[in-house]
């Protein structure tokens, strides 16, 4: 395990690296610590070698001047440990680094670690991710136009009337999905570690949901173990009986997770709570409460997972108070219906924003709005020309 935190000869390369992703790590003491533990010095500087494409072994071969043989086995090692991304197509094996959120972050507490200093992690991350009173990281992972990841609707909750889209409900995206695989929730299990538990009782282990190429990787390294449709819709259940929020990629086509999250431990909800209220994106509806009816019992606001619901008027049922929707909050998940002894919740239609179709529009798209666009369609051109130099 490298202790290089001060050192410039992997780990600034590795964060300019990882700043080149459409969500980067702003730098800082405690982001170099985070990076050290994770990162031998000789997997840094692999890893800030990488392109912003894919990759082959030949390719990081060139790019890192080292043996085959010898990179190969760092790869793999790397791959075990969630910072790389290995996959096989064509005949090929291919590469990609993994970026810090979503991506390495996540996988360091989707599986119980003995290779890892994982309590000095949880702590480090918790400090990097809610300590900085710029929250230099909020801003740059909910800060585009256009958000990462999306919430979707509870389909039960659904007005009839409505036009709902495939990649809306959750259980579609499951059904229509190749493969599936089931895992623990990072958030949650990172919390484990720092001595808090999930308020809303949800479990820790067998609630994330995993989709197609990223759910056979996460198998194959031991971050999840393969499921089947009817335990993945019986997992969506699960989660809804706990009035959880399903969120998922911000893409039309082949999203690669549905992550059940709750208020009190989820950093995607967390960000929302925290003021960024277009950090993750809504789904066509938001919630209308019928105020003739309410009885100001005060349960919706405590099933609400990004605090969108208050208590109109004075406080209290004996009071008068009604509940109140902010539709700036208001993800249109549907999530506290079902705890409302009245009735009086509904979804009703909302602006609807498609979102991009599949990850490499997302990514590109917020690379352009993060003026990053450049390097990637660069690099994207080069890796193209220098496959079909080769193949000639």
């Amino acid at each position: 395990m490298g202790h290089h935190s001060e050192g410039k000869n992997s780990i600034v390369p590795l964060i300019d690296r990882l700043n080149r992703y459409p969500v980067g790590l702003p730098d800082s003491d405690t982001l170099r610590q985070i990076l050290s533990l994770l990162f031998s010095e000789e997997e840094a500087f692999i890893a800030s070698r990488f392109p912003l494409t894919e990759a082959t072994l030949g390719e990081l071969a060139k790019a890192t001047d080292w043996p085959e043989e010898r990179l190969e086995l760092r790869l793999e090692a790397m791959a075990e440990k969630g910072l790389v991304f290995d996959s096989e197509y064509g005949g090929s094996r291919y590469y990609v680094l993994m970026p810090g959120l979503i991506g390495f972050f996540e996988f360091t507490f989707m599986k119980q670690r003995q290779d890892l200093p994982v309590k000095e992690l949880a702590k480090l991350m918790e400090e990097y991710l809610y300590g900085d009173p710029e929250r230099k990281m909020g801003r740059e992972f909910f800060g585009s136009k256009t958000p990462l990841t999306r919430s979707l609707v509870y389909e039960e909750h659904i007005p009839v009337s409505s036009r709902v889209m495939t990649y809306e409900r959750a259980s579609e995206i499951i059904r229509n999905s190749e493969y599936g695989a089931v895992g623990m929730c990072y958030c949650r299990h990172k919390n484990e570690h720092l001595g808090k538990s999930c308020e809303k009782q949800a479990p820790v282990d067998g609630i994330c949901i995993s989709l197609g190429s990223a759910a056979k990787f996460m198998v194959r390294r031991g971050f999840a173990e393969k499921s089947s449709k009817e335990e993945l819709l019986a997992i969506l259940a699960r989660a809804r009986e706990l009035n959880l929020t399903h969120v998922t990629d911000n893409i039309r086509h082949k999203p690669s997770f549905i992550c059940n999250c709750c208020s009190c431990c989820c950093e995607l909800l967390g960000g929302v709570q925290q003021g960024f209220y277009a950090g993750v994106a809504k789904t066509g509806f938001t919630l209308a409460v019928d105020s003739q009816s309410c009885c100001g019992c005060t349960l919706c606001a405590k099933a609400c997972n990004v605090g969108a619901l208050q208590m109109a008027g004075d406080r209290g049922k004996e009071s008068g108070a009604k509940a109140a929707a902010d539709p700036a909050r208001c993800l249109g998940c549907g999530a506290c219906i079902a705890v409302c002894p009245t009735g009086s919740l509904v979804l009703q239609p909302y602006k609807r924003i498609d979102p991009p179709e599949k990850k490499k529009d997302l990514f590109k798209q917020i690379l352009r709005e993060k003026k990053r666009l450049g390097p990637y369609v660069f690099a994207t051109i080069k890796t193209i020309l220098m496959r079909k130099l080769k193949m000639n």
